[in-house]
């Protein structure tokens, strides 16, 4: 498959409305991490639209709410702003209780379309692999990061993989259960240093 130049003005799109955003926690610019979705979605069989998807997929809840996905639907057509929608899991500022809206995103995330659920799947596992990361390099403090604390993480990230392995065969599931895996083995091993 080819990329076409709506991908290229896709990522422009993006490095425009996340230009001043940085991982949490990091310096490092958020765009790093739409980059590496739209990676997993590619290398996982996406098509063109998903991989778009994947560059905007955090743009309406971070950058604007539902006029941003107004414009993502008039840039990038209906089935990218579809794709966009089904990922984000709050419109509303100040955001609901973090808690609240997991629960109601995992529920939506069962009957979400495959599409929805691949580029759901990619933005978890590379979320993931940057707690690991960061688990590495700063210990338990890595969790202060997260409004879910360590256990609403590992809560979260728990229900996820369960209903990735029930609705997908993708060999992203199978990645996401080994980082969690190594999350969780990581995590007790500063459990055994206090």
């Amino acid at each position: 498959m080819e990329l076409t130049h709506r991908f290229e003005e896709a990522l422009q799109y993006a490095l425009n409305v996340h230009r001043n955003q940085l991982r949490k926690g990091s310096e490092t610019p958020y765009i790093s991490h739409l980059l590496a979705v739209a990676a997993l979605v590619l290398e996982d069989g996406g098509d063109e639209d998903q991989a778009i998807a994947a560059l905007l997929h955090d743009a309406p809840e971070d950058q604007g709410g539902l006029q941003v996905l107004e414009e993502i639907r008039q840039r990038f057509g209906e089935r990218v702003a579809g794709i966009v929608h089904g990922c984000t899991d709050t419109y509303q500022s100040p955001k609901p209780p973090w808690r609240e809206r997991k629960e109601a995103y995992l529920e939506h995330l069962i009957h979400a379309s495959p599409e929805v659920r691949r580029v759901s799947l990619a933005d978890k596992l590379h979320n993931a692999r940057s707690i690991l990361t960061d688990l590495l390099r700063s210990g338990d403090a890595v969790w202060e990061r997260f409004n879910g604390g360590r256990e609403g993480t590992f809560w979260y990230y728990r229900r996820l993989l369960e209903i990735f392995r029930n609705v997908d065969e993708s060999p992203l599931v199978v990645e996401l259960g080994w980082v969690m895996e190594r999350i969780e083995k990581v995590a007790a091993r500063f459990d055994h240093e206090i």
